[in-house]
């Protein structure tokens, strides 16, 4: 298959699978293996939770910038090779945690791993969906997007492995690496071809500032904040009730088991009740899953916060973007961009407050009340964009 050349059954297909592979390294092991190596490296580098959330932080700044810095048009033609250095990169920034020992240099690198992520989540979603579209296939967009659960069972399972052997805390970086490197060999084998011509140079309007964009945007925000707390603590929290034991990996097992298939768990609920009640559902059980993490007693609370964030998580940030996209038909691709800045800044700003309330307190417990507080909120200006999209 040629870039030019109609897309056949088989290639889309191996398309997606490209495309899951490498959502898996990059999102997967390269933005979420942090929360299961989490607890050991703040063990082996004395780090307290303050300095974990600005760690953890500055890979969501470096998300944001990568995202912005992709939405301006420098690779036109050149989306397959960035793409493969994205993966590339994640596998590197990888293995260099394991040499880092400074919340500066591990700050810098989980930037630049964020920037990667980024470039990999946008050309490779632009290459994979322009050949899916082309081909009338979209319902294999759950296949690409599963690559995130993929990434987190794969994460999980290594933590698994390493808590058995009782490894050194540098061990894990260096697995992920390698899991990653054997995942960037499969994804650019698969994905051998660069995104079809489509509707680019149209030049869109400004964004018009209704109520509607505003709530939706507000909305899209506080879920960033919400659900980033315990998709980057969740670990760490079962480190505080447990003690260092096996149910680290398998409460991150079921988080990654359930995300991956999510997507095709909530269909028939945005079939029959549309995207802006399925986004203020995934929001309300997300916040039960948040504060379940910290109510319930371990390990029944991370067990069941990990089930309801690994069901939501996926499911309400595909569905942001759409919303997003539905509230502004005019300017899809300004809409993209704002909903991203707006969750991008909620993902930065959920781990510093929860890891300045967990220092306070020596508990994660007000931090992630505060992230289900977000998601109540979050939920209630998804229902007045709806409203107000209903009234114009």
């Amino acid at each position: 298959m040629t870039p030019s050349s109609p897309p056949t059954d088989n290639s889309v297909i191996r398309l997606a699978l490209g495309g899951l592979v490498a959502m898996a390294v990059a999102m997967g092991l390269g933005r979420f293996v942090y929360t299961p190596l989490l607890p050991d490296l703040m063990d082996g580098l004395f780090l307290n939770a303050y300095q974990a959330g600005l760690i953890a932080s500055s890979n969501y700044v470096g998300y944001l910038l990568g995202a912005i810095l992709a939405s301006q048009g420098w690779a036109a033609g050149r989306e397959r090779s960035v793409f493969a250095a994205g993966l590339l990169a994640t596998t590197i920034l990888l293995f260099a945690m394991s040499f880092a020992h400074e919340v500066w240099s591990l700050s810098i690198i989980r930037l630049a791993a964020g920037i990667a992520s980024a470039f990999v989540m946008v050309f490779g979603s632009t290459i994979v969906f322009s050949h899916l579209q082309a081909a009338g296939r979209d319902d294999l967009q759950k296949l690409h997007f599963g690559g995130v659960g993929v990434g987190l069972v794969c994460s999980a399972l290594l933590l698994l492995v390493l808590t058995h052997l009782d490894s050194h805390w540098t061990t894990g970086w260096f697995a992920a690496a390698g899991l990653a490197l054997l995942g960037t060999i499969a994804a650019v084998l698969l994905v051998r071809v660069d995104p079809l011509p489509g509707v680019h140079g149209k030049r869109e309007r400004p964004l018009v500032w209704d109520r509607g964009l505003v709530f939706i945007t507000i909305a899209y925000g506080l879920f960033g904040l919400g659900y980033i707390v315990t998709a980057t603590f969740l670990v760490a929290i079962v480190r505080e009730g447990q003690g260092q034991s096996p149910l680290e990996g398998w409460v991150w097992l079921v988080t990654g088991t359930a995300a991956a298939v999510s997507l095709v768990l909530w269909a028939p609920c945005r079939r029959r009740f549309g995207l802006f009640a399925t986004f203020v559902a995934g929001c309300l059980v997300e916040a039960c899953g948040v504060a379940a993490s910290v109510v319930l007693p371990s390990p029944v609370g991370p067990f069941l916060g990990g089930a309801l964030l690994g069901l939501t998580f996926v499911v309400v940030t595909a569905y942001g973007l759409q919303i997003g996209r539905l509230m502004a038909p005019y300017a899809p691709r300004k809409a993209l961009a704002l909903m991203t800045a707006a969750f991008g800044t909620g993902q930065i700003i959920g781990p510093l407050i929860a890891g300045y309330l967990a220092e306070l307190s020596g508990n994660y417990t007000s931090g992630s009340l505060v992230a289900a507080l977000a998601l109540v909120v979050a939920a209630l200006f998804a229902m007045m964009a709806n409203a107000n999209a209903k009234g114009t």
